[in-house]
């Protein structure tokens, strides 16, 4: 438990010593929970990587930023429980809160953000805005691409080469702005792929996303 609401959970999934990595789910910050995700941990479990996937509040329950806070708090304690650097990874609302810890947290050298909704604005004209509840001054103070670039730390911005423009063009916007302001960013479109088969390969240790991502636990 990171918290005291029951969703305030999450999976640690042990396979070893070192750096985890905490996968955070996506469902647009109104939708799902980790029991939907554990597969997530399979790939990187079996290259000696510890996986932990949180539940978090949901939408119109909490706000946007109460979810910011919750992972927050979920990082830190999986911090402490592995004793060394966490490498946040996240799929559509869980790249938005991947890119946030980045953003925020010391004990988070790099994230690996996943068809990530980087800048909200564009949310509020559509129907997920009816649990959202965001304003403008609200999407902007939550929306990591305007916010200081984490110099020195490490950006992955994966999207499908099959999703909407919008997810393309704020992936390759999020890594061409931290990466002026000093962050490793790298941009990357998994061909064929689309919102939701994109993650698949985090179930398979020989795929090139696994592969990625036990770079990025090593280097931590």
């Amino acid at each position: 438990e990171y918290g005291a609401g029951e969703r305030n959970t999450f999976d640690l999934f042990d396979a070893g010593p070192g750096p985890a990595v905490m996968f955070i789910h996506g469902g647009y910050w109104q939708a799902l929970d980790k029991s939907f995700f554990s597969s997530m941990a399979k790939g990187l479990n079996a290259l000696g990587v510890t996986v932990a996937v949180p539940s978090y509040d949901l939408c119109p329950n909490v706000r946007i930023g109460d979810i910011v806070e919750q992972m927050r708090a979920a990082a830190a304690i999986v911090h402490r429980a592995v004793g060394a650097p966490v490498i946040v990874a996240g799929h559509s609302a869980g790249g938005h809160l991947s890119a946030c810890l980045l953003a925020t947290e010391a004990h988070v050298p790099a994230a690996y953000a996943i068809s990530g909704l980087i800048e909200l604005a564009p949310l509020i004209a559509t129907s997920l805005n009816e649990k959202l509840r965001l304003d403008e001054a609200e999407a902007a103070s939550l929306s990591p691409m305007l916010w200081p670039a984490p110099e020195g730390k490490s950006l992955d911005a994966i999207v499908g080469g099959a999703e909407s423009s919008e997810y393309l063009r704020q992936s390759a916007a999020i890594v061409a702005a931290w990466g002026d302001g000093g962050v490793t960013a790298r941009y990357e479109e998994a061909e064929g792929a689309n919102h939701f088969t994109v993650i698949d390969p985090l179930t398979d240790p020989d795929s090139a996303m696994c592969e990625r991502l036990k770079q990025l636990v090593l280097r931590a």
